[in-house]
């Protein structure tokens, strides 16, 4: 079981289970009555949670001894609530080299979805025309594709996971393609390279090393972010190019140059949430709520997968969610349930509720 997994079939039922992950964080703490116990952050590649080593746990002296980084399988009877995943009766022990191994290659459900998205990702590359942005988003994957492939994109929230900034890129991807169908007067090209480096500071603020599930706290990340951190790349990689070749083509490439950076520093929307400067461009606004609409929707599909029910299609709130979720509605069958028989007659609820 991965613990995505866990934390979409745990409730405040028991359930027995067994899982690896990785020691990623450890924090002494102590009761309000002065015992120590020990708060564990593990994580796989779908996922983290923190568990209480509590100090009347047979292995709790084991536990205090064991460094971060270190493999474990865990096995025990699991339950979740409002603060997290707690454990009854469980244990832990080391991998041997062979389940090391098969851990550190991720669970196959995430490699999969991560190597379709990286497909998807590819294609859409390849269809740029403009032999400037083309050129910059080839050299970028040709030098930085594994440390891309195995960065997250956040620490926390959404996609925080090895690997999930390909997931979002990919379907920021999708969606703006989609986007410029819809609105013809969005430049394309523009569009998918501004996708694939809006986030490409994070993986310096947000990457993983080449095995493991600890994200790295890197000191330009750190103290740069990762908005200053993409801008200074795009120009970086832009200097590199042979920019004579094209120095007849329109727009100019430094027009193109400056569209681009504008799209990196203005995709967060505001001033106050870290952004440079403010969209001033129909792209720059596609982008941004695109950004946006893809991170809050990863939110939504998480907290639908760990939320407990507090009420019957109420679940609980869910941080950074600003309210509870409520069960959404079900999309209407086919157009064979259109000829079907009616064998019951729906509820007035109006009627119900006046």
């Amino acid at each position: 079981m991965s613990i995505s997994e866990l934390l979409a079939t745990t409730n405040e039922s028991p359930l027995e289970a067994s899982f690896s992950a990785q020691l990623q964080g450890i924090r002494q703490r102590e009761t309000k009555g002065g015992k120590p116990y020990l708060e564990w952050a593990i994580a796989d590649a779908t996922g983290i949670i923190t568990l209480k080593v509590w100090n009347n746990h047979p292995q709790f002296a084991s536990a205090e001894e064991i460094d971060p980084e270190t493999l474990l399988h865990f096995s025990g009877e699991w339950t979740q609530n409002q603060y997290g995943v707690d454990g009854k009766g469980w244990k832990f022990r080391f991998l041997s080299d062979e389940e090391k191994n098969d851990f550190l290659a991720g669970d196959p459900a995430t490699r999969e979805k991560q190597m379709a998205d990286w497909e998807d990702l590819s294609d859409y590359l390849s269809q740029i025309n403009d032999p400037r942005l083309k050129a910059l988003c080839d050299d970028f994957v040709e030098q930085f594709e594994d440390r891309f492939r195995r960065t997250a994109a956040a620490r926390r929230n959404h996609h925080a996971r090895r690997g999930g900034l390909v997931e979002h890129v990919a379907q920021m991807m999708r969606t703006a393609v989609a986007v410029c169908e819809l609105y013809p007067y969005l430049n394309r090209d523009l569009m998918i390279a501004g996708v694939l480096f809006h986030d490409c500071g994070k993986l310096w603020e947000n990457t993983y090393p080449e095995e493991g599930f600890n994200q790295l706290h890197l000191m330009h990340g750190e103290m740069l972010g990762h908005i200053p951190l993409g801008m200074e790349l795009v120009n970086k990689l832009w200097r590199e190019l042979p920019l004579k070749t094209w120095r007849d083509l329109t727009p100019a490439s430094e027009e193109v140059r400056l569209h681009l950076l504008h799209l990196v520093a203005s995709h967060h929307g505001l001033y106050e949430f870290g952004s440079p400067t403010l969209p001033r461009t129909p792209e720059a606004h596609a982008l941004h709520y695109i950004d946006n609409l893809d991170a809050k929707l990863e939110m939504v599909k998480d907290a639908y997968a760990t939320a407990n029910e507090s009420a019957p299609g109420i679940f609980e709130k869910k941080f950074p969610l600003p309210a509870p979720l409520v069960a959404p509605l079900a999309p209407v069958a086919g157009p064979a349930s259109a000829n079907a028989e009616v064998t019951e007659t729906p509820p007035d609820v109006t009627r119900e509720l006046f």
